[in-house]
């Protein structure tokens, strides 16, 4: 049973990965002026371009649905929760960790999942 939990997030999560490389195949790409120096600033700069191209290929995906009607501004914070999702599904390992995680995931996605709706209807 366990074994088949684990196959089954695993899948979920290629199939989400899919989804979004395809979703963000049509985006257009900018790339940054200003160049990182030390690995701080790298790893950052990868984890922010990370999210970014996540949250491009999600809203790229909601507008397909919605017809262009979830704003662009939305691309990091979609990204940086897609992100956080992805790496508490990875690594949720530690039992009170994934609790208080999942609490700040489920209060994103809820107050992401208004902000659409609101911009949905142009309120």
């Amino acid at each position: 049973m366990k074994l088949a939990k684990r196959a089954m997030m695993l899948l979920s999560i290629v199939v989400l990965v899919g989804m979004i490389c395809v979703g963000s195949y049509a985006q257009e790409v900018s790339i940054p002026e200003e160049v990182a120096e030390s690995a701080g600033e790298l790893a950052l700069t990868y984890i922010d371009s990370a999210a970014t191209y996540l949250g491009q290929g999600i809203v790229y995906i909601l507008n397909l649905i919605t017809g262009d009607r979830v704003s662009t501004d939305l691309e990091k914070p979609v990204g940086y929760l897609a992100l956080i999702t992805g790496l508490l599904l990875v690594f949720g390992v530690i039992e009170f960790a994934r609790k208080i995680i999942w609490i700040g995931i489920i209060v994103g996605w809820a107050l992401l999942i208004i902000r659409i709706v609101l911009d949905a209807l142009r309120v």
